[in-house]
């Protein structure tokens, strides 16, 4: 018996990196998946699954429309008898626009996807355990969240909105026995960050990479699957509205390299 035997889940972000990993890992403990992405590459992910013995459907859409992330829920529903888990990772990095060549639009995609995604697996997901008196939400936050030094400004401000988003639908959902907490990952090597590995190992610092944090390396997606499969599991019954930083210690200084202007 898995962790999360018999239980239904789905996963946004999920054809490459944390969501592919977690997909994975959730399937591996029982759950029957729904795995979404704008990414053709999600139906890799389910083939995954199924090859390995588990069951999973590929959805393909945006993450930060509201009648996507609603069709995400109603397959959950449809295919596997209901929702018991919801992880909004999917995101985007916006790139490293300097500030000031930054614009309105600009924000406002990142937030779009970063923050109102988010929200919306919250609506509707909680829309639909809430019948069941039970539900684990996790949202992918970022260190970038906590404090500056690890990403840009539109999306340093996206990820502490989603911070903040847990906090305050913990306590709008008070008494219904939806869980809802956010993972905040450091330095992990997926497409997101691909360009900063690239550029790393181009160079042949590869081995710096991650020295920043305590840990002294850089982590990898199948760490923060299993931080999400903790706060998907009854283990975490008693963890509500919480962040929990997966960073090799890096939030707790953010140390940086600063630029001359």
């Amino acid at each position: 018996m898995g962790r999360l035997s018999g239980r239904s889940a789905v996963i946004t972000g999920a054809a490459s990196g944390i969501g592919r990993a977690a997909a994975k890992l959730f399937a591996a403990e029982g759950a029957n998946m729904v795995v979404a992405d704008r990414a053709e590459a999600v139906e890799e992910t389910a083939e995954a699954i199924r090859a390995a013995g588990g069951k999973a459907v590929a959805v393909t859409g945006d993450a930060g429309d509201d009648a996507f992330v609603k069709s995400l829920v109603d397959r959950a529903i449809a295919d596997h008898g209901g929702l018991d888990v919801f992880w909004a990772n999917a995101g985007i990095s916006g790139g490293f626009t300097p500030l000031a060549e930054q614009t309105a639009d600009y924000w406002a995609e990142v937030l779009r996807v970063n923050l109102i995604g988010p929200f919306l697996a919250v609506k509707h997901a909680s829309a639909a355990m809430i019948p069941n008196g039970k539900g684990a939400i996790i949202c992918t936050a970022s260190v970038a969240g906590i404090r500056s030094g690890a990403g840009g400004p539109a999306y340093s401000a996206s990820k502490a909105g989603v911070i903040s988003l847990v906090k305050t639908a913990c306590n709008e959902l008070y008494g219904t026995g939806i869980r809802i907490n956010a993972i905040a990952p450091g330095l992990i090597e997926t497409g997101m960050t691909k360009p900063i590995f690239d550029g790393a190992r181009a160079r042949g610092n590869e081995d710096r990479i991650g020295q920043l944090n305590p840990t002294t390396r850089y982590g990898h997606p199948e760490e923060i699957a299993a931080a999400g499969l903790f706060l998907a599991s009854d283990e975490a019954s008693y963890v509500n509205g919480q962040t929990l930083a997966v960073d090799g210690g890096l939030s707790t200084s953010h140390p940086v390299v600063r630029r001359k202007r």
